[in-house]
C-alpha cells in the first residue's frame, strides 16, 4: 500500500489567484511516484491522485523529456537526473559542502554514524549521512522525513516553535497516530494496542527487556506535554537525546549548530545501537567529541567559502543530453510533443533550478534570467511552488526549502552503480542485439555488477557475481587502464599470467603496452584470449571526479564480424552509452555515495 505525504486534517490553504493550476497537478503526479518508491503503474497514478489518465500521460512525458522519469511498459520510474532538483536546495544551504567533511571525520573518530538534519516544517529532513556499516545500523538516507517527535534533532528545532507551529503539530499528531505519513520510520504501535500484546520485534535482539519496554512506552506516547518536555529538557542541556524513540535499539544525541547569529541552521547527531551504547552512556561517550565539531562547523559556517562555489545548478549541466536550462529548449520540445509536453511542469521545475552554491537567495528578475523565463511566467512559478512549500519567501528574494527532497531525493540517493547502469545496458543491447554488461575491479580481478543478455542460439552466458582476471579482458584492461602506471605496474608484477587460450597475452611488457594503448585509445578489444570464439569491447565509465569506477562492453561472438567491422559498429553505441551513465553518475554523485554494488 502506498503511503500519503504527511498532512493536516484541516483544509489546505486555497491557492493564490496568480498559481498555475497544471503546475499544481503535475507536481502531485511527481510526488507521489517518489512517495511510492520511485516506481508507480500509470494506472495507480491516475487513481492515486485522481487526475485524468491523459493528463497523467502528459504530465510523465513532459518528465521523461525532462530525463526526470523513465516509462518502462506501463510503470513510470524515476530517473537519477531529478536529483538536480534535491541538489540545487543542498548547494543553496551549503551545509553538505561546509559541514560535511567534518560530520565523515567525527563519523571515522567515533566508529558511529552520524547525521546532519534540517527542520522541515513539523518534521526533520537529513541533508547529510556518515553511516557505519553493520548488522544493526543506520538505515536513513539523505531527503528522509522524521516526525520531529521521534528523535533527537526534532527537540532541538521545536524549541524555535510559536503557537501556530505547535497547533499544526497537534493536529498532525491526531490525524496521523501512527506515523503512517512518514515511509522512512516504522509505524507508531497504536496508542489503544496493550503493549505486552504487541508483536516482539526481532530488530531488537542485543537489546534489553528493559530498554525495549522503555522503546514501547516513549513510542506510544503521543501527547504534547511528553514532547514538551523533552523540548524544554534539550534547551537546558543544550543537547536532545533519543532513547529509542525511532526503534527498539537505536540511540542518539544531537547538538544544534548555529550560524553567526545564533539561529539554529541544523542538527548534528551521533547515532548508536544499546548493543553497543546505552542511552545513559551514549552522551558520556560522545558529547565532548561531538561539541567540538560543532565548534569547527559553526566556525566554518561563518568562514568566508575558499574558491568559488561547486555549481550544481543549470549552468553545470550534467553530460550528455540537452539540458533544459532555457526557455528556448522548451520551445522546441512544445513543438515536438505538441500538447503531450506540459510547459508549466517545465517551467516550474526549471525554476527550482535557478538556484544553487552561491545562489541561495534571488530575487525575481535573477531567477527569469537564469531560467529564460519571463519576469511574469517566472512570478507565477515561483507564487506556485511557494504555495506548495518547496519555495520561501521574504517578500523580496527567493530561496529554496528543505521540502524539494521530497521529490524523489531519498530513494534515487540510495541508487547504486548496477541500478544506474542497467536501463542504459538495456538499450545498447536493444540497439546492437549483442550482450551487455558492467564491470568492476576488484583484486585482480574483474567482478560482474551489470548485465543485460540478448537471445541468441549462440549466446555469452554469464551471471551477476562472476569474476574473471583483469589481464585477458577487456573490461579489465579498461579498468587496469584507469590506474596510475605505477600501480599498474606492480599489480602486473604480481599478477599469474596464465595462457587461457592460445590468444592470451602473457608477457608483461606487452601487457603494458596494450593497456597504454587502451588508455590512450579509450577503449579495449580483446580477441579470444579469455575464450575460444570469444570478442570483447569495452570502454571506461567515470565519475564526477574523472576517476575510473567501472567498465562496460559488448561481448560477440568472433566469427560474426572483424575486429575492424566490431569498431565500427558497436564502439559508438558503448561510447554513447558510457556517456549517459557518467551524466547520472555525475548528477547523483554530487551528495550521495554510489556504491558499485
Amino acid at each position: 500500500m502506498t503511503r500519503s505525504a504527511p498532512t493536516a486534517p484541516s483544509s489546505p490553504t486555497p491557492p493564490p489567484p496568480e498559481a498555475v493550476g497544471p503546475l499544481m497537478r503535475s507536481l502531485s503526479v511527481l510526488r507521489e511516484l517518489a512517495v511510492g518508491g520511485g516506481r508507480q503503474s500509470v494506472g495507480d497514478l491516475v487513481r492515486l491522485t485522481g487526475l485524468a489518465r491523459s493528463t497523467v500521460d502528459r504530465v510523465l512525458s513532459t518528465l521523461a523529456r525532462l530525463g526526470y522519469v523513465r516509462i518502462e511498459g506501463r510503470d513510470a520510474v524515476l530517473a537519477p537526473r531529478l536529483l538536480e532538483l534535491g541538489n540545487a536546495y543542498l548547494a543553496a544551504s551549503e551545509l553538505p559542502d561546509r559541514l560535511g567533511p567534518l560530520a565523515d571525520r567525527l563519523a571515522d573518530e567515533l566508529d558511529e554514524s552520524v547525521s546532519l538534519a534540517v527542520p522541515d516544517g513539523d518534521g526533520v529532513r537529513f541533508v547529510h549521512q556518515a553511516t557505519r556499516r553493520r548488522a544493526m545500523s543506520l538505515a536513513f538516507r539523505i531527503g528522509d522525513l522524521l516526525p520531529a517527535e521521534r528523535g533527537a534533532p526534532g527537540a532541538l528545532f521545536a524549541d524555535r516553535w510559536d503557537a501556530a507551529d505547535w497547533q499544526r503539530w497537534r493536529l498532525r499528531r491526531a490525524a496521523d497516530p501512527t506515523d503512517a505519513g512518514f515511509p522512512a520510520v516504522p509505524p507508531r504501535p497504536a496508542a489503544d494496542r496493550p503493549l505486552a500484546h504487541r508483536t516482539p520485534d526481532t530488530s531488537t535482539r542485543g537489546t534489553s527487556t528493559r530498554d525495549t519496554a522503555a522503546h514501547d512506552a516513549s513510542a506510544a506516547d503521543t501527547s504534547a506535554a511528553d514532547f514538551e518536555a523533552r523540548v524544554a529538557a534539550a534547551r537546558t542541556a543544550g543537547w536532545s537525546l533519543d532513547d529509542q524513540l525511532i526503534e527498539p535499539g537505536l540511540v542518539a544525541v544531537a547538538v544544534p549548530v548555529r550560524d553567526a547569529s545564533g539561529r539554529t541552521v541544523c542538527a548534528l547527531s551521533v547515532v548508536s545501537h544499546t548493543s553497543r551504547l546505552s542511552a545513559a552512556e551514549l552522551p558520556d561517550a560522545v558529547l565532548p567529541r561531538l561539541r567540538e565539531t560543532v565548534s569547527a562547523m559553526e566556525y566554518a559556517l561563518s568562514a568566508p567559502q575558499d574558491g568559488p562555489p561547486a555549481a550544481t545548478t543549470a549552468s553545470d549541466a550534467a553530460p550528455g543530453p540537452a539540458h533544459p536550462a532555457h526557455a528556448g529548449w522548451m520551445r522546441a520540445s512544445k513543438q515536438e510533443l505538441g500538447p503531450e509536453f506540459v510547459e508549466s511542469l517545465a517551467r516550474g521545475l526549471i525554476t527550482l533550478t535557478a538556484f544553487g552554491a552561491g545562489r541561495a537567495e534571488l530575487p525575481l528578475t535573477a531567477v527569469a534570467e537564469a531560467t529564460g523565463l519571463a519576469r511574469a511566467t517566472a512570478r507565477r512559478a515561483l507564487i506556485t511552488l511557494e504555495h506548495l512549500g518547496y519555495i520561501a519567501t521574504d517578500g523580496k528574494l527567493f530561496r529554496l526549502t528543505p521540502k524539494v527532497l521530497e521529490l524523489g531525493f531519498a530513494h534515487l540517493s540510495g541508487l547504486t552503480l548496477p541500478a544506474i547502469a542497467q536501463p542504459h545496458l538495456a538499450t545498447l543491447v536493444e540497439r546492437v542485439h549483442d550482450s551487455a554488461s558492467m564491470a568492476i575491479l576488484s583484486g585482480d580481478d574483474i567482478q560482474y555488477v551489470a548485465r543485460v543478455p540478448t537471445v541468441r542460439i549462440m549466446s555469452v552466458n554469464i551471471t551477476l557475481g562472476t569474476r574473471f582476471p583483469a589481464y585477458p579482458t577487456s573490461m579489465g584492461r579498461v579498468l587496469l587502464a584507469g590506474l596510475p602506471p605505477a600501480e599498474l605496474s606492480a599489480r602486473l608484477a604480481l599478477t599469474d599470467l596464465r595462457p587461457l587460450t592460445r590468444h592470451t597475452v602473457t608477457d608483461p611488457d606487452r601487457l603494458i603496452a596494450l593497456v597504454e594503448g587502451v588508455r590512450a585509445d579509450g577503449y579495449a578489444l580483446v580477441d579470444e584470449e579469455l575464450e575460444e570464439g570469444l570478442r570483447s569491447l569495452a570502454v571506461p565509465v567515470h565519475d564526477r571526479t574523472g576517476r575510473v569506477v567501472s567498465a562496460v562492453n559488448v561481448s560477440t561472438h568472433a566469427g560474426r564480424c572483424s575486429p575492424d567491422e566490431a569498431r565500427e559498429t558497436l564502439l559508438p553505441a558503448l561510447r554513447a552509452t558510457a556517456a549517459a551513465i557518467e551524466a547520472d553518475l555525475y548528477v547523483a554523485g554530487r551528495y550521495a555515495r554510489i556504491p558499485a554494488l
